[in-house]
């Protein structure tokens, strides 16, 4: 029997591996096929079908096993740095460069990471000042793949009034992003939370006046980090 290869110069071969990468967080953990659907959009069919091609590819970007899950190899890691490096210097581009409004800038370079050259990756990389930071506070990797590491927690999982400074915000929903620039919720911006309840928040942004009350669901897409 003749196994079928994957094209692996795919957007959808790329937007796997991207997923397996931050569904596996930094430990490396085996990623569910029910997980990759859910995170994808996809029928949980066709996930295990993309994931036993690649698993028999020659480049072998994943090891897959049924009912265990999969994890990226060395060469899918590798592979899922470097779309992650194009999609965060192209948004950074967009957002510094070309002003784009920064709740549209993930969906622009989700369309754009897949087919710009290294030459031109280099010369936006040059151009920006080598940034270590995208627009949303996540870590650009550097060639070679290393990524500093980010001591956050989300902002869901304080108990107690305090003091913090906002890390990264997630950039998976524009309308939320959008509402939380709203409400000067930004990468950077030092937070006054002063209650915490199982519903909510509330709690006051460096620069505001206004005390906000934000939901756990809005909340939940901010990670923040100790002010000390």
């Amino acid at each position: 029997m003749t196994t079928r290869r994957v094209n692996l110069n795919t957007e959808s071969v790329d937007n796997y591996l991207k997923a397996i990468y931050s569904l596996g967080g930094t430990e490396e953990e085996r990623v569910t096929s029910s997980a990759l659907s859910e995170r994808l959009g996809v029928a949980p069919a066709s996930v295990t079908n993309m994931l036993q091609k690649l698993a028999a590819s020659p480049t072998s970007f994943v090891e897959y096993e049924a009912r265990r899950g999969v994890r990226l190899s060395a060469a899918g890691r590798r592979r899922a740095l470097e779309i992650l490096r194009h999609h965060r210097l192209l948004e950074t581009f967009l957002y510094k460069v070309l002003d784009y409004p920064i709740e549209e800038v993930h969906d622009e370079a989700e369309r754009l990471e897949h087919f710009i050259s290294e030459r031109f990756e280099e010369r936006i990389d040059a151009k920006l000042g080598r940034p270590k930071f995208d627009p949303h506070g996540h870590c650009i990797p550097a060639l070679d793949g290393k990524m500093e590491k980010q001591a956050s927690r989300p902002l869901t999982a304080i108990e107690n009034e305090g003091h913090f400074v906002v890390d990264s915000i997630s950039d998976r929903d524009s309308r939320l992003l959008k509402s939380l620039k709203t409400h000067g919720i930004t990468p950077g911006v030092r937070l006054h939370v002063t209650q915490v309840t199982h519903d909510e928040l509330v709690l006051r942004a460096s620069g505001g006046s206004k005390l906000l009350r934000l939901p756990r669901s809005m909340a939940a897409a901010v990670r923040i980090r100790s002010t000390n």
